[in-house]
Order: C-alpha cells, then sequence, then structure tokens
C-alpha cells in the first residue's frame, strides 16, 4: 500500500490544485459576471423613482437633507444615493460591477492577512475563487437576489455596508500594526468617521458591526493576554463610538420621527409580547436560511483553500512550526473561532427585532436586509473551512497516510463547491429573463410616455412592471397614498398617472 505522499505525489496535487481554482474562478466569476451584466438591464422601481427624481431635482446635498428632515434620517444612504442617480440611470447600472469588483478585492486581501497569521502561504488563485464563490451565494443563495445585488435602494443600504465592513477591518489591521504615532491617529480617526457613516448608512449592519466591534474589543483588553497593545481596542470604541453617534442622528432626525408615526408600536420591542414574536420570526427566518444548502459552499471552498494554503512548505516535524509561521497563542485562537457564533446568532436576532418594529409581524420577510448577518456567516463558514483544511493537510502528509488522500480531499472539496455553484444556476436564470424581459417592456413604456409628456399630456397611462416583490404605482388604492405613483410622475414631470 503507497504511505506517505512522494514528491511525485505532491506535484500531482501542485497541479491539481490550480485546475481546481481555476474551474471554480470560472463558474463563480462566471454566475458573478452574469449580475454585473444584468445591471444594464436594470429600471426604476419602487424606490428608485423617488432617488432619482430627488438626485436630480435637488442634488446630492438636496437628496440629503430631505432624508434627513422628511424620509428616514439616513444621510449617509442619501448622499450615496444622490451620488449613484445623479447621472440618471449610469450609476445603477454599473453599481452590481463596483460592489463585486471591490468585494472580491477586499476579501481576497482580507484572506492573505488570515492565511498569513496562520503561518501559511496564500494561494491567489484559490482565494479569488473563494471570493468569487462566497459572494455567488450571498447574491444568489437567498429568496430576493434582485434586490440584493441589482436594485440600488438595497444594495446601498444592505450590500454596500459589508462591503466597506471588510474594508474597514483591513484598515483596522493596518492601523493596529503601524508604528508610528501620526498614520496611527489618521487610522483611529477614520474609525469614528466610517463608523458614524456607518450608523447613518444602514440601522441593520450597524448592529451586526457594533456587536461586532464590540466582542473583538472585550477580547482585545491586554488584561486577557490575546492583544499586546491597547490598540486593538481603541480602534473598536472608536468604531463603536461613530456607529452609536450615528444612530442617535438618525433616530432623533425628524425623517426618522415622521417615520415612526406612520406606523407607531402598539407595545415596546423589549415587551414579553413583542420578543416572543421576535423569537418566532427568528426561527422562521433560520428556517429558510437553512433550507439553502448552497450557503455550505463557503466551507468547502474554504477547505480547499486551507488544502492548497502553504503546500509548497514541507510539513513540520512533530513539534515543530512550519518556517515563517506566526505564532498564534491557542486561547487567541479559540476565541477567533467562538466570535462569529454570538455575533451571527445576535446579529440575526437583532436584524429580525429591528425589522419587526419598523415593519410588524411580516418584517422579517424583508430578506434583503439578511445579508447584514449573512456575510458574517459566509465568512466564518470559509475560515472554519480554511482552518479544517490546513488541519487535514498536515494530517493526511504524516506518514503511513495513504498518497491519494489529499488528492481525495482535494477533488471533493472542489465538487462540492461547484455542486453549490449548480444550485444557483436555476435561480441566476430566472433572474435574467425577469431582467431583461422587464426591460425590454420598461423602455417601451417610458419611449411612450415621454412622447406623450413631450406633446403637453399631463395624466398618463402607466402598466405596472413588477420585479423582486418590489411595489410599483398603484399598490393601493387610495391615490393619495401612492407614493410610488407620485414619483413616477415627479421623475416624468407630469401632474398624474393612471393605470393602464
Amino acid at each position: 500500500m503507497s504511505t506517505a505522499p512522494t514528491e511525485g505525489n505532491r506535484r500531482f496535487v501542485r497541479r491539481l490544485l490550480p485546475a481546481a481554482g481555476g474551474s471554480l474562478v470560472a463558474a463563480a466569476g462566471a454566475l458573478i459576471a452574469v449580475g454585473c451584466f444584468l445591471g444594464l438591464y436594470v429600471r426604476p422601481t419602487s424606490d428608485d423613482w423617488c432617488a432619482a427624481w430627488k438626485s436630480r431635482d435637488l442634488g446630492v446635498l438636496g437628496i440629503t437633507h430631505d432624508f434627513y428632515a422628511t424620509q428616514n434620517g439616513r444621510i449617509t444612504n442619501a448622499f450615496l444615493s444622490g451620488i449613484i442617480y445623479g447621472d440618471g440611470l449610469a450609476g445603477v447600472k454599473i453599481l452590481p460591477t463596483v460592489i463585486a469588483v471591490a468585494f472580491t478585492a477586499g476579501l481576497v486581501l482580507l484572506g492573505i492577512r488570515f492565511l498569513r497569521a496562520l503561518g501559511v502561504k496564500p494561494p491567489v488563485l484559490l482565494l479569488v475563487a473563494a471570493a468569487l464563490a462566497v459572494q455567488a451565494v450571498i447574491y444568489y443563495g437567498g429568496t430576493r437576489s434582485y434586490q440584493v445585488l441589482l436594485w440600488a435602494p438595497a444594495t446601498i443600504s444592505h450590500t454596500i455596508p459589508s462591503v466597506i465592513g471588510v474594508w474597514a477591518l483591513l484598515l483596522a489591521i493596518w492601523t493596529v500594526r503601524q508604528e508610528r504615532a501620526a498614520v496611527r491617529a489618521g487610522g483611529f480617526a477614520a474609525a469614528f468617521l466610517i463608523g458614524f457613516a456607518i450608523g447613518t448608512l444602514s440601522e441593520s449592519f450597524s448592529l451586526v458591526s457594533g456587536l461586532l466591534a464590540v466582542c473583538v474589543g472585550l477580547l482585545a483588553v491586554p488584561r486577557l493576554k490575546l492583544a499586546r497593545t491597547w490598540y486593538p481596542f481603541t480602534w473598536c470604541l472608536l468604531w463603536c463610538s461613530g456607529v452609536a453617534i450615528g444612530l442617535i442622528v438618525l433616530f432623533t432626525s425628524p425623517g426618522a420621527r415622521w417615520r415612526r408615526a406612520q406606523q407607531p408600536a402598539k407595545e415596546s420591542m423589549l415587551s414579553a409580547g413583542e420578543l416572543r414574536g421576535t423569537y418566532q420570526d427568528w426561527l422562521h427566518m433560520w428556517d429558510t436560511v437553512t433550507g439553502q444548502w448552497a450557503y455550505l459552499g463557503a466551507a468547502a471552498v474554504g477547505v480547499l483553500l486551507g488544502l492548497g494554503a502553504g503546500l509548497a512548505a514541507p510539513v513540520p516535524a512533530p513539534g515543530k512550526r512550519e518556517p515563517g509561521r506566526a505564532a498564534v497563542p491557542r486561547r487567541t485562537l479559540v476565541a477567533l473561532l467562538l466570535l462569529p457564533v454570538p455575533v451571527v446568532v445576535l446579529g440575526s436576532f437583532a436584524v429580525v427585532l429591528g425589522l419587526r418594529s419598523g415593519y410588524g409581524p411580516t418584517g422579517w420577510t424583508y430578506a434583503r436586509t439578511w445579508t447584514n448577518y449573512l456575510v458574517p456567516m459566509e465568512l466564518a463558514l470559509c475560515a472554519y473551512g480554511v482552518l479544517l483544511g490546513v488541519w487535514a493537510r498536515r494530517f493526511l502528509a504524516r506518514p503511513g497516510t495513504a498518497a491519494v488522500a489529499v488528492p481525495a480531499c482535494v477533488v471533493v472539496a472542489a465538487g462540492l463547491t461547484l455542486a453549490s455553484l449548480a444550485v444557483l444556476v436555476p435561480s441566476v436564470k430566472q433572474l435574467t429573463t425577469a431582467t431583461v424581459t422587464r426591460a425590454v417592456a420598461w423602455d417601451a413604456q417610458n419611449s411612450r410616455i415621454r412622447t406623450e409628456a413631450a406633446a403637453g399630456a399631463g395624466d398618463l397611462g402607466y402598466q405596472p412592471l413588477y420585479i423582486g416583490s418590489l411595489a410599483e404605482p398603484f399598490f393601493t388604492s387610495d391615490y393619495r397614498r401612492d407614493w410610488v405613483a407620485v414619483c413616477v410622475s415627479n421623475w416624468y414631470g407630469i401632474e398624474r398617472i393612471h393605470r393602464l
């Protein structure tokens, strides 16, 4: 029987890993590319109509003031909306591509940091494959793919914050390692400013990121000997301070007070009845999430990444570290392994609690907000997979282990990842058909409306074009409450629209 991997076997594995990584980059990259391409077929619906005409007529500062004074208090959200919608529909068409590129770059850089902390060599091709695979399941694994990737109001509130969060984490790592006090002070100032922006951008992500920062900050107290300096704690403290002040500005704004008045709470969020209802909604949400096993693709690609990480380095003798391996204390590693659990569990509960207070008993169904905790969950699954892969590579390289064990593990991990991506294909196909079909119908209707408006008509016919479970004009029989119809009228510069 073959024993420990020979040099020829190692060469075979080194050829197998790029092939597996290339296949995953092609598969996951194709799914992401479809989403970016569909950005060209995005047309206004629901909140798009309001953000588009306000950005055009009021400008960036005007829509920012409008959100603060009359809408919801999300001033950073409004500022980004003003930029994205400032040039008509050009911004919303390229936004999915901008998100995908920024997210991929951030995840790859974060993966490099993580693998170097483990003392293994980061394989760039596999890192790109992992970044794309994680994004694919985030974008297409849920029940609201259109809203998560293509609908700008949702991506601004719930997808972009996660991208910012990844880059903020990279900034935090860079800041605490700086030796120059002035540079480090700049990083700390950025932590506060970005935290404030997050607090006025997305309440859901504020809760999740704040919870993560609190947990990391408590673990980073030097007295616990998990951190050598007060720099990590300081960064987390400033982030939480920025988020808290941002949320205060948001919740005390005239716009937020007006919004709360539209649906007065029957009882306190923390009452026994509301907490019981929130718990039931939380279970319903997780029942939906756990029903999509494609999310496990993040763990599978993590195992593959761990198997390939540092494969070129010789396996150390028992009791010795790999050359150049970072000394990660066991207590620190255990703390980092346990950290995602309370963040995801409590963070998801906080998201549901906020949704229930804002939208009532059906709030948990607003699946676009789930992205705020699904991203940390997917990154945690991938990290767990990496640790398992690194451990498996070292274990399978010991004398007496079958030579085919490592190649078999590579094939299985790559196969499971490809299977999880294949599950998403029907969803992507349906999304493509719906988006392109609506764009064609929308363009035809838009041309007719503009022609009639140019001829002087003030009351024009509009046929609702539904997509992504989003509102369109005439969602209510009371035209005075039909805010979508009002925004459509303002966009076209007419007095009123009626249903065709």
